[in-house]
């Protein structure tokens, strides 16, 4: 191996580290059960999960949408880069009486044989992985001929994406060749990357109400608490308490735009998100 090849390899493992370090970090099993528990049953209905299917959900977090898939009767593996989440998941799904398979996975990188699953999905997961490419080449990769692939992705002018653009004045420098996670919400985007490799591509956008705060304040403040990429840009920033007050102001300014509520003591957003389905040729 050469020097440079063996650079990019420690390079690409710091990064995937504080991936993982980043999603451990808060409570993301909470921010997926009170936000927005809704996705991930609609997302296995938009695949046509079935019993007796192999199901793969790339980046599963708790298993907001490998535990539906499963109680459908579903055989489900959940994959994901921290497995720190999965202590949570599978409370949730002995609460719910019914099994699956946890594995620790890099979604750029499975551990899977090609032609493997019958659904491969990701319900807010895979979006995530710094490269695109390599990811869309190993959600195809790992699904047998004529299965299904589907995902569930925020969009750029979404409140998500928004929040995204909001914190990414603060926030440390995206890594070379890492891509914003947003623009997995963009129909052209998803066209390139999966390319001819899949057939009947299909794209809807839609949203989910977000009303669970009473107030664009506390809401700022449960972000902070439970979500890894805002923890991390407030980390980042934490020895800059300037730019900390300054982070407070925007990202509170931007809830209080953001909000639809015209009822005292309550909050309500819309949260736009692609849903995408397709087919990998026979």
């Amino acid at each position: 191996m050469s020097t440079t090849q063996q650079q990019d390899n420690s390079t690409d493992r710091t990064l995937k580290a504080k991936h993982r370090a980043l999603w451990a970090s808060g409570d993301y099993p909470a921010v997926a059960a009170e936000l927005i528990p809704a996705l991930g049953p609609e997302l296995v209905t938009a695949a046509g999960i079935r019993p007796g299917q192999l199901v793969l959900d790339v980046a599963a977090g708790s298993g907001n949408a490998a535990i539906p898939a499963a109680a459908v009767g579903a055989t489900v593996t959940a994959s994901d880069l921290t497995p720190e989440l999965f202590d949570a998941g599978r409370r949730i799904a002995a609460d719910r009486r019914v099994e699956l398979e946890w594995v620790e996975a890099d979604a750029e990188a499975l551990p899977f044989a090609d032609n493997g699953f019958d659904v491969v999905m990701s319900c807010l997961g895979a979006m995530f992985a710094p490269h695109h490419q390599a990811t869309a080449d190993e959600l195809v990769r790992v699904c047998r001929p004529g299965g299904t692939i589907a995902m569930i992705n925020w969009t750029p002018q979404g409140f998500i994406g928004q929040l995204f653009a909001t914190m990414k004045p603060y926030a440390a420098p995206l890594p070379p060749g890492a891509q914003p996670a947003p623009l997995w919400g963009t129909e052209d985007h998803v066209r390139e990357l999966f390319g001819d490799n899949v057939v009947d591509l299909t794209f809807r956008r839609q949203t989910i109400r977000i009303d669970q705060s009473p107030s664009p304040i506390e809401f700022r403040e449960y972000w902070k608490r439970n979500y890894g990429p805002t923890i991390a840009v407030y980390a980042f920033n934490q020895d800059r308490p300037e730019q900390v007050a300054n982070l407070d102001r925007d990202f509170l300014a931007f809830l209080e735009t953001w909000d639809q509520s015209t009822d005292p003591g309550r909050t309500s957003y819309d949260a736009e998100y692609l849903l995408v389905t397709a087919t990998k040729p026979a």
